[in-house]
């Protein structure tokens, strides 16, 4: 009894001081927040620098915990580059733009194009952009071939190699382990199926593949050859060449690069394009602080409000822990929408939508409060890199549609996928069981058994029914017959370029231009521009983080890169609801 009171007494103490711990870190953290909380200002002669190396995301969130570690914040959110970008323009202290070269994951190519008409727009108001990379991928490349100055290492490397997209089948996987999908889909391209059925794709979606693949290289082709003053077929010749093993004095050669230079030139030629003698006569901001200095602007007296709502993700019935991805969750998006739809200081509303889909109940449910929000003022929505299936499907009531020209979108099909265990149950672990019933299907969706023909009949004509009714709600979103979207649905994917010419989008163009025609719906001039969902506090941040899923999600996503969605898949799966309305599980865009 001595010993177990000991014991006991040990491990209390212990609890004590865990939290002592953290109370302790807490507060350290809060007056690290709180010295921080004031605006940065932009003293003269300043430089936006813009460090192109991480994950980049839609919008990224504070990781008190990666920084409590020493560890440098690697999550890039777009809104923040955007608006620092834009914020610059506008500030007559910002002389110009440095871009930092690295290796940007995560990006999708209406991402990236979005990103590079903010920087063409910064440079039409007289300002200079220089970058420089020890090496240059594709994606960064494509980027910072806006500049007016493109400078690489003498050692550098520069990829420019075309466009490739990889789909990963995990059928023999399954199979190995005893384990069979049961598929039912509506649509020749929904090819979000095949991984798991398959081991190569069908002809069907390797002919989409190739045509979005083509339009979103020949969208880079014809940006780089613009800026560049290179013809595209140079371009096109030079990507057959593995550009990134050519000796750097190539780059210059073919134009590619304006010099080769190392690292510690480069404040020499900030000095230069600012027509300065010294290079510690300019100072520098990063895009954090400069984005600050444009959220705390005052808001605008008229009181108006346009409201941009960001989903993007998967989309799901119900949140889930552990390996996490931005998602769409239908409850809290539902509940955002009507605070949205019900504030008379909110004129109109801009939904942007960066999503290959997931859960066709959760995905009418949102269709449904874009709807209630329609009767009451203007919704818009700006797609970003994806608005596809289920992105497609929340986006499609709405007034007016902007997309990227490089967007992925469409994909109007429905598909069910119902796991069968039973070889792995029954064979392999040597697991049986006996069922008693009272009726035909009272043990429908049991793990002991496939399917039989009356359950998959079920199962199909379920998943047609969704499909109807995901048509005929394209159909009444976009002023069309019901047949003429069944003719360009099929699940089939196109670009943003495409879907504008088949009439499943009205506009090219990004966020700026979809809160321009916000504005013009809901005829007003004057504006303040307020983000949702807010942000997650510090302290919510910090909860999060203590219980070490945030940490390690970021630094998996740091380590792993593109390949983090391969990994994460598993987890995602499981917490998909068995009817989706979603783009293939998986697609590595070869940038």
């Amino acid at each position: 009894m001595k010993q177990f009171l000991k014991y006991v007494l040990a491990t209390v103490v212990g609890f004590v001081i865990v939290g002592l711990l953290m109370g302790f870190m807490s507060v350290l953290m809060l007056m690290g927040m709180a010295m921080g909380t004031s605006a940065p200002s932009v003293e003269k002669n300043s430089v936006l620098v813009v460090n192109l190396d991480g994950v980049l995301s839609e919008r990224a969130e504070d990781n008190p915990f990666a920084q409590f570690m020493g560890s440098s914040n690697t999550s890039l959110g777009l809104d923040n580059i955007l608006l620092a970008i834009s914020q610059a323009k506008e500030n007559e202290n910002v002389k110009g733009i440095y871009l930092e070269a690295g290796n940007l994951s995560g990006a999708t190519p209406a991402m990236l194009q979005e990103l590079r008409d903010a920087l063409v727009d910064f440079k039409e108001s007289g300002k200079f952009v220089l970058s420089y990379g020890d090496s240059y991928t594709q994606g960064t490349y494509y980027l910072c071939s806006v500049a007016d100055s493109v400078v690489i290492n003498p050692q550098g490397m520069l990829d420019w190699k075309g466009m490739a997209m990889q789909t990963i089948f995990f059928k023999d996987l399954l199979e190995k382990v005893g384990v069979k999908m049961q598929v039912f889909k509506v649509g020749t391209y929904k090819s979000a199926v095949e991984p798991f059925i398959s081991t190569e794709m069908s002809e069907a979606n390797r002919e989409q593949t190739m045509v979005y693949s083509s339009e979103v290289w020949n969208e880079m082709l014809a940006d780089v050859s613009e800026s560049r003053k290179i013809e595209t077929t140079t371009l096109n010749t030079l990507a057959d060449t593995t550009m990134m093993l050519c000796d750097a004095e190539m780059y210059m050669t073919e134009k590619l690069v304006d010099k080769l230079a190392y690292s510690d030139d480069v404040p020499k030629m900030i000095s230069s394009m600012m027509g300065l003698d010294d290079e510690e006569d300019y100072s520098t901001i990063g895009v954090d602080d400069m984005a600050s200095v444009a959220s705390n602007k005052p808001k605008d007296d008229s009181g108006n409000v346009v409201a941009v709502y960001y989903a993007y993700g998967d989309i799901v019935d119900e949140a889930s822990m552990g390996l996490s991805e931005e998602g769409i969750v239908s409850s809290k998006v539902i509940r955002d929408l009507e605070e949205l739809a019900d504030d008379d200081d909110v004129k109109a509303v801009v939904l942007r939508v960066n999503s290959g889909g997931g859960s066709a109940y959760a995905s009418e449910q949102i269709w449904h409060q874009v709807m209630n929000i329609k009767s009451k003022k203007p919704i818009v929505v700006s797609m970003g890199g994806m608005a596809a299936s289920g992105g497609y499907y929340i986006s499609c009531a709405a007034d007016w549609i902007v997309a990227e020209p490089t967007t992925l979108t469409g994909s109007i099909g429905i598909f069910g996928m119902v796991p069968d265990p039973s070889e792995l149950i029954n064979e392999t672990l040597g697991v049986h069981s006996e069922t008693v019933k009272t009726n035909e299907y009272s043990d429908f969706g049991g793990f002991f058994r496939s399917m039989n023909s009356g359950e998959q009949a079920a199962m199909q004509a379920y998943v047609n029914r969704g499909y109807e009714l995901f048509t005929k709600r394209c159909a009444e979103g976009r002023g069309m017959e019901q047949d003429s979207i069944k003719a360009i649905a099929e699940g089939r994917v196109w670009t943003g370029l495409h879907a504008k010419q088949l009439g499943l989008v009205d506009q090219l163009g990004g966020l700026d231009d979809a809160i321009e025609v916000a504005k013009k719906k809901a005829e007003i001039e004057a504006c303040t521009v307020m983000n949702y969902p807010a942000k997650s506090n510090f302290m919510d941040q910090l909860s999060v983080d203590l219980k070490g899923d945030s940490y390690a999600d970021a630094k998996l996503k740091q380590v792993l890169g593109d390949y983090y969605g391969v990994i994460s898949l598993s987890k995602r799966m499981t917490n998909r609801s068995s009817v989706q309305a979603a783009m293939p599980y998986y697609y590595m865009f070869n940038m």
